[in-house]
């Protein structure tokens, strides 16, 4: 059969979308974990694919696509050998380096879904030997069962573009490593539950999920592997139709469900959930209705929640980023669901729900079961052949440091930007106080004829005093430019203002961060400092009292404190005549 040029075009185009998926891998996944380690995430992400590429391009292609052995194909060192019709399934319409190519990236996604749920503990190096092990045999020999001829393929086992191929093998994988690393420190506390450990960055692993969902059309729509006529060009917009619907129900559907669940609708759990639905759908979007796609997507959207949660609350499975729940999880529904929803379009045989009965749904379930006994087999050897030789985990003080610096030799990834890398959630709450008075005055004589009134106790009289103080105010920052304006008003122009984090009587609320309660006990404040000398001590602080008030918990504090001594730099005056222009 002649070159198609049209699906060259297409498949090519596919490729380079699929690659781009690496950038968007890389986003989500530094965006959910921590600063000081998102060097070390946006090497890996890079690094899987570089090495993936040359071990595929040396032995995995040959394994996955030369001949048509049950188990295994052959070597084929550098894909030198002939691909016809007779001895392989690649497509005779497009040339070899075409599909050489398209395959390549799709080995280098199964590797890179590991990197996530492995983070912030892992060794570089490692990880580098065993993403080529994922490369030269993992991948390319399931690969051969499903696509490339196999004991599958001929059972009629149906992944159209990967929900099992490559989804819940690097699931799989990231499953086994999580376990075999153990929880990063701090994860459990003493008890066993699981406390939360935010990501750092929300926006990059947004723009991560953006990318990821465009590249998916490439994913999903360029493994017909096919636009030369009409029926061709049916299926890659049926195709896209579901990969789109799903994706979309999917991410509402964790909206609503965690805004159910936790009172609040959780923001990365729900950019999880557009990934999960995009999973799910991957291997029967071209073998289902919208109506099924639209229900893949509902139930891939509760799955990836229960998931996340069950990991992390009952196996004990430090997941950082949701890669297990997101990619095997639903990626063995995905697979599962072309036995339930197939309506036998694409040569596919119909699902249970469309009069097929369990035949196809055996299959699947086969397919499932044997791919995930042969990848956890042989990467469970592999991960203890690497650990007890260059080591699988990072020291404790290394993953405490942050693996940017040790492994890296790179103080930070945002150099020039101050980064406060939080675990704990900043909140602020509005919790009545025993005063229940909303204006400062009527709380103030409230004060004053209490019967228990509010007490002063004096500092302890010193051996000098200058007569200059300063007065640290710690406030909400809402209330910074009002207590400003107070300040200048009574003749305070010169003060110094910090953004803080702490905490007093008043403590964070406790929320939810995907599933997990976070211990929020700092809240975002600020703190002003001025020094004064003419203005009196209980001007500054009727005044910082009078603007700061309003009848809840967290108004904020005053500390005074002698001043011994203040000298101006520029003309060297001291004291009051240092301050003559600050006031």
């Amino acid at each position: 059969m002649e070159i198609n040029v049209s699906t060259v075009i297409w498949v090519l185009i596919g490729a380079a979308l699929v690659y781009f998926m690496q950038a968007g891998f890389a986003l989500c996944e530094a965006g959910l974990t921590r600063a000081k380690n998102a060097g070390n995430i946006l090497m890996k992400n890079m690094m899987d694919f570089c090495i993936g590429t040359p071990c595929f391009w040396l032995v995995g292609f040959g394994l996955m696509f030369s001949g048509t052995g049950a188990l295994i194909g052959h070597l084929d060192p550098m894909i030198k050998g002939t691909y016809t019709a007779a001895n392989s399934v690649v497509p005779s319409t497009i040339p070899l380096w075409c599909y050489a190519i398209f395959q390549t990236v799709f080995c280098a996604t199964a590797a890179t879904i590991v990197s996530g749920s492995m983070a912030e503990r892992t060794n570089f190096k490692a990880y580098c030997i065993y993403s080529a092990v994922i490369s030269l045999f993992v991948y390319p020999i399931s690969g051969h069962w499903i696509w490339g001829g196999g004991w599958l393929y001929q059972l009629g086992f149906h992944d159209f573009a990967g929900s099992t191929c490559v989804h819940m093998v690097g699931g799989a994988i990231a499953c086994l490593g999580a376990w075999m690393l153990g929880p990063r420190i701090g994860k459990y506390d003493k008890d066993g539950h699981a406390r939360a450990i935010p990501g750092h960055n929300l926006t990059a692993c947004a723009l991560g999920v953006f990318i990821l969902w465009f590249c998916w059309f490439g994913f999903n729509g360029a493994s017909t592997v096919a636009m030369d006529g009409a029926e061709a060009a049916e299926t890659a917009s049926l195709v896209f139709f579901n990969t789109n619907l799903a994706a979309a129900t999917s991410t509402f559907a964790v909206m609503v469900f965690t805004w159910i669940r936790y009172g609040k609708p959780d923001v990365s759990m729900t950019l999880n959930g557009a990934l999960a639905g995009l999973v799910a759908i991957t291997a029967p979007c071209d073998c289902v209705s919208p109506f099924g796609s639209f229900v893949i997507g509902l139930v891939a959207g509760i799955l990836v929640v229960l998931s996340v949660e069950f990991f992390d609350n009952k196996a004990k499975i430090d997941d950082p980023v949701g890669a297990v729940s997101v990619h095997g999880a639903n990626g063995i529904f995905g697979t599962i669901a072309v036995g339930l929803f197939s309506t036998g379009a694409d040569g596919v045989g119909k699902g249970l729900f469309y009069g097929g009965g369990f035949h196809q749904l055996g299959v699947q379930l086969l397919g499932v079961a044997a791919v995930l006994v042969y990848v956890l087999a042989v990467m469970f050897i592999a991960f203890k052949l690497i650990d007890k030789t260059v080591g699988l985990r990072v020291p404790a003080q290394v993953e405490i440091g942050g693996l940017d610096l040790h492994e890296h030799g790179l103080a930070s990834a945002y150099s020039g930007f101050a980064i406060s890398d939080v675990t704990n959630m900043t909140m602020d709450v509005n919790e009545n106080t025993d005063l229940g008075e909303e204006s400062y005055e009527a709380a103030d004589e409230f004060r004053k004829n209490a019967a228990v009134p509010v007490h002063r106790t004096e500092a302890p009289s010193k051996e000098f005093d200058t007569g200059m103080y300063k007065v640290s105010i710690i406030c909400r920052l809402s209330k910074f430019d009002a207590l400003k304006q107070a300040l200048n008003e009574l003749g305070v122009t010169g003060m110094t203002m910090t953004q803080v984090m702490g905490c007093g009587v008043q403590k964070g609320t406790t929320e939810r961060y995907r599933g997990a309660v976070v211990d929020a006990t700092l809240l975002p404040k600020v703190k002003v400092e001025v020094v004064i000398s003419t203005i009196t001590v209980d001007a500054v602080i009727e005044a910082t009292r009078k603007t700061l008030y309003t009848g809840h918990v967290g108004d904020g504090k005053i500390f005074v404190f002698n001043v011994a001594r203040v000298v101006k730099v520029r003309t060297g005056e001291e004291n009051a005549a240092a301050l003559a222009d600050v006031e």
